[in-house]
Formats: C-alpha cells, sequence, structure tokens
C-alpha cells in the first residue's frame, strides 16, 4: 500500500462520510451543498486512485464526474426550488 492509497482512504472516510452524513439529516441548503463537496471529493478520491493503482481509467471517471457533478448539483436546486419548507 502506497501513500497514493492511503491519502484516497483517509479522504474518503473523512472527506466524503461527513458530505453523506449531512446529505441525509441537513436542511436543503446543506444537503445541496454536501452534494456538491461530495462530488467533488469523490473526484479527488479517483484522481488519487489513479495515482495510487497505476490506471488510467479512473481519471477518465473522475472528469466525468467533475463535469457532470455541477449540473446535478443544478438539477438538484431546480428541484428543490419548488418545495416550500
Amino acid at each position: 500500500m502506497n501513500a497514493w492509497l492511503v491519502t484516497a482512504a483517509v479522504l474518503g472516510v473523512g472527506g466524503i462520510g461527513p458530505c453523506l452524513l449531512l446529505g441525509l439529516r441537513g436542511s436543503a441548503q446543506q444537503r445541496v451543498a454536501a452534494l456538491s463537496l461530495a462530488a467533488t471529493a469523490t473526484a479527488v478520491v479517483l484522481l488519487l486512485l489513479t495515482q495510487g493503482f497505476g490506471r488510467t481509467s479512473y481519471t477518465d471517471l473522475a472528469l466525468d464526474l467533475a463535469v457532470l457533478a455541477p449540473a446535478g448539483t443544478l438539477v438538484f436546486t431546480r428541484f428543490l426550488a419548488g418545495r416550500e419548507r
């Protein structure tokens, strides 16, 4: 196990875990922020896994996620805009 994989594991647990918890239990604004941050952290974890395993296919997935995540956040925001809380 090299330093890239250790860093990916730490960021995966310490960065994505709280985002998932906040996404499940937070207010609507907190859920949108957690979704955006979780997508960014996941892209970084995938890039770290690319370096750790030496596989370029993870880079393609990270780049796709980086492009599609903001659109997903906007769709989720649009969905929540119609709800009154």
